[in-house]
């Protein structure tokens, strides 16, 4: 039998990069997936290949950032196919015009940023987690990343958040643990995916590339793939003495210790 037959999984994020990964991958293990998503095509998209996997799937246009969207994400997973067992809490966004310092950092690209990338966890979870109670429990698993331990210049709000994501993950899973909810997250280092050719787009993209590749001591960045097989774990009973802990998938990342 697949790891995660029959579960129901929601991906937030889950359109495109590490999300798109994770959920074919939840899909491949049996899994139907509902994809969260503010972009709604490329959710459809991720649907075609999680329904050629062999499960279903159904794509919801949602923002994360509030309460209405959150909520509703969970009840039409609810109503399509039955409850929620795992949810994935990944969506993150980082905008190029938000690298700068606190002086130079507009409120508006704070809130943004924290709304995304942290309040959606607590608004995901806040949701789910009485219909994880139905069905006896429950994986809650976010992406945060190397940047919640390990900072670097010029992106105070992302590195708030990411840093909030972990404390958030302890603090649930001491809340949960007693009804067999656990908590966990990954922290990715860089990872090949849209956001990451976003932000190294440019004439010198490949010497961006080849730095990026340069801090990871396993000598490449990561792929979604990398992310999709520790998350499936975590997710699975094979974790089951695991909660309220971070995984660096970072290729040795924070082993190293310096970002230069």
């Amino acid at each position: 039998m697949a790891e995660h037959s029959g579960k129901v999984v929601i991906v937030t994020g889950g359109g495109l990069g590490i999300g798109a990964g994770v959920a074919v991958e939840f899909a491949r293990q049996g899994a139907n997936v509902s994809i969260v998503d503010v972009n709604l095509q490329a959710g459809r998209e991720v649907v075609k290949l999680i329904e050629q996997a062999g499960t279903s799937g159904i794509a919801l246009e949602s923002d994360v950032s509030k309460s209405a969207d959150c909520l509703s994400a969970v009840q039409q997973t609810v109503a399509t196919f039955g409850g929620v067992d795992l949810l994935f809490n990944n969506a993150g966004i980082q905008p190029l015009e938000s690298h700068a310092n606190v002086e130079d950092t507009s409120e508006d690209d704070w809130d943004r940023i924290i709304a995304v990338n942290l309040k959606s966890r607590f608004l995901m979870a806040k949701y789910a987690i009485p219909e994880m109670r139905k069905r006896g429990g429950g994986v809650i698993i976010s992406t945060a990343s190397t940047q919640g331990l390990q900072s670097q210049e010029l992106v105070p709000a992302y590195a708030a958040s990411k840093g909030g994501d972990i404390s958030l993950t302890r603090q649930m899973a001491l809340d949960y643990a007693a009804e067999n909810i656990r908590v966990l997250t990954v922290c990715p280092g860089a990872v090949d995916t849209p956001m990451l050719r976003e932000k190294v787009a440019g004439p010198t993209a490949d010497e961006q590339l080849r730095r990026s590749i340069d801090r990871h001591p396993i000598g490449r960045i990561g792929q979604p793939q990398d992310i999709a097989n520790v998350v499936t774990f975590l997710a699975s009973d094979k974790a089951s003495f695991m909660t309220g802990e971070y995984v660096c998938v970072d290729g040795g990342m924070m082993a190293k210790g310096a970002w230069a």
